[in-house]
């Protein structure tokens, strides 16, 4: 009709955004308690005025909707509120590794075309060495009073009232960085859409508390920043801790009565291997997340006995966040180490296949890769169209894990397709740390791969030629890694070889190589 909007059903279809979220979940629980970091408690109407606050420094600068931020903190209130405020201002946001090395930092930085950081005061040494180097990087926001920096955690102060969500539910709302097999990171794109398809998927299947207290206990720039959302969503109350041990998780857990929280398999080691004071309280813990690295059955019986049935396993990737498949709290029993060993059930809104390398479907039982599609599934990668074409061959996202299904229909993940090790939840990609290890003195030609580690669940190991003799010493190479990389990537051993083992069309064998290092072959050194 004249004179009204005529929508298109594209339009018509488009849903919230986590901008809005947040709004409304301020409004609906405005006197209870929202957000507790070790600097500050806020109840869900003040965290709504930081967030207001922290919204009208960035107009105040200029900022315009859809333009790159990029975060650099450990876990605090205000860097909570600071993820918040760039999800409501519309604009996308590039959470950085405090474990990064600079030259990571700006790669990416530049890569996202970052035009604003924001950053806690530790690291503004950082800040200034990216604001003197990338090509975007206009505006620098700190978190606390630093020179030359906008004061963020000042202008939340002056907030007052609710923010007014900016975003729309087809922008881009955050740009992870996850390595690739040819050297460099490579964005991850997620709009406001996959992620809310994300956390409703999670809000409905996982195994939330009964009372919704919630504790980071790892990065909520990273993986865990996704437990805020369903919490604010159920007007729960989210906990963050700045760093991670058993004595002060133990004693945190049992102090505020926590209900949830994640884990890397590292960090239940910990635990294991240090257990709770006698006398200790914890029966508040109903239920502990935990993924992002394979998980040792032996360990899982063993905190089973130790803690009780309150595990639930996730797998997902950073293309597919935390979503791709289950493991329920009741299916972990000991009774069923096979069960144990997989990573559950698909979630309800996902479909996954298992495919060979022409796209077709791998007969019952047997392996192939496992492919995804689904709401939650990324947009693509940023700037990179053809490994986006690649990725999404045959209409499916390939994860690039090979898996098959049990009878049971749990996935089993048998295998990487690509090389990536994960040590202590961390991505570690082998051909950054082979492309740095290069660069040291007296390497002649090297290859990195994953060996099989207590602590780590897998230890990056590289085995190096040596251009001298004697060779170099093993620790400047692992410095030489840690200075380039950071402390993730830097190797945890160094063999050295006469040679290394070599495919028939030349490339170095990495199953090969594994093998050796298993006792099953050879290495030299």
């Amino acid at each position: 009709m004249e004179g009204q909007d005529v929508m298109t059903a594209d339009e018509v279809h488009r849903g919230g955004t986590l901008g809005s979220l947040i709004v409304r979940a301020c409004q609906r629980n405005a006197s209870a308690s929202a957000v507790v970091g070790p600097d500050l408690r806020l109840t869900y109407a003040q965290l709504a005025a930081r967030i207001a606050g922290m919204v009208d420094a960035f107009h105040a600068a200029g900022l315009k909707r859809q333009e790159g931020v990029a975060l650099l903190a450990l876990n605090s209130t205000d860097v909570l509120v600071a993820t918040a405020a760039t999800m409501v201002a519309g604009l996308r946001l590039t959470a950085l590794s405090p474990l990064g090395s600079a030259s990571d930092h700006l790669y990416c930085v530049n890569d996202a075309e970052i035009s604003a950081f924001v950053f806690q005061p530790i690291f503004a040494a950082r800040a200034r060495e990216l604001q003197a180097s990338a090509k975007h990087l206009r505006h620098l926001f700190a978190l606390g009073p630093v020179d030359g920096a906008t004061d963020l955690c000042k202008a939340a102060e002056a907030g007052t009232g609710y923010p007014v969500d900016a975003g729309k539910a087809e922008d881009v709302a955050m740009v992870f960085y996850t390595g690739g097999t040819t050297g460099k990171p490579k964005g991850v794109v997620h709009t406001h859409a996959s992620a809310m398809a994300a956390l409703h998927m999670a809000a409905s299947e996982w195994e939330w508390p009964q009372d919704m207290r919630v504790l980071a206990a790892t990065p909520v720039s990273h993986a865990a920043g996704i437990l805020a959302y369903p919490t604010f969503l159920r007007g729960g109350e989210f906990h963050l801790l700045p760093s991670f041990s058993p004595e002060a998780f133990y004693e945190y857990v049992a102090r505020e009565r926590i209900g949830l929280t994640f884990l890397v398999p590292t960090m239940i080691y910990r635990l294991l291997d240090q257990p709770p004071p006698k006398g200790l309280d914890l029966s508040c813990l109903e239920t502990v997340l935990y993924g992002a690295a394979p998980m040792s059955v032996e360990r899982m019986v063993e905190a089973l006995k130790q803690f009780g049935p309150i595990f639930m396993q996730l797998f997902g990737q950073t293309e597919a966040p935390t979503c791709i498949s289950y493991l329920a709290r009741r299916q972990h029993d000991p009774a069923h180490p096979d069960r144990l060993a997989s990573a559950g059930q698909p979630h309800a809104a996902v479909d996954v296949a298992l495919l060979d390398d022409l796209g077709n479907r791998v007969a019952d039982g047997s392996p192939g890769e496992i492919c995804v599609r689904g709401p939650f599934v990324m947009q693509g990668y940023w700037r990179r169209d053809e490994e986006t074409r690649e990725a999404f061959k045959f209409g499916w996202l390939h994860t690039g894990d090979i898996g098959r299904f049990d009878e049971e229909g749990c996935l089993h993940i048998v295998d990487r397709k690509k090389d990536m090790i994960i040590s202590g939840g961390f991505n570690v990609y082998p051909r950054e740390v082979e492309d740095a290890l290069a660069t040291a003195a007296g390497v002649r030609a090297c290859a990195v791969v994953g060996e099989k580690d207590p602590k780590w669940g897998e230890a990056v190991v590289a085995v190096v030629v040596p251009a001298t003799t004697p060779p170099p010493e093993a620790e400047s190479l692992i410095s030489h890694v840690r200075e380039l990389k950071g402390a993730i990537m830097a190797p945890k051993k160094i063999v050295f070889t006469d040679t290394l083992p070599l495919t028939p069309i030349g490339k170095i064998d990495k199953k090969a190589l594994r093998a050796m290092l298993s006792g099953e072959g050879r290495v030299n050194g």
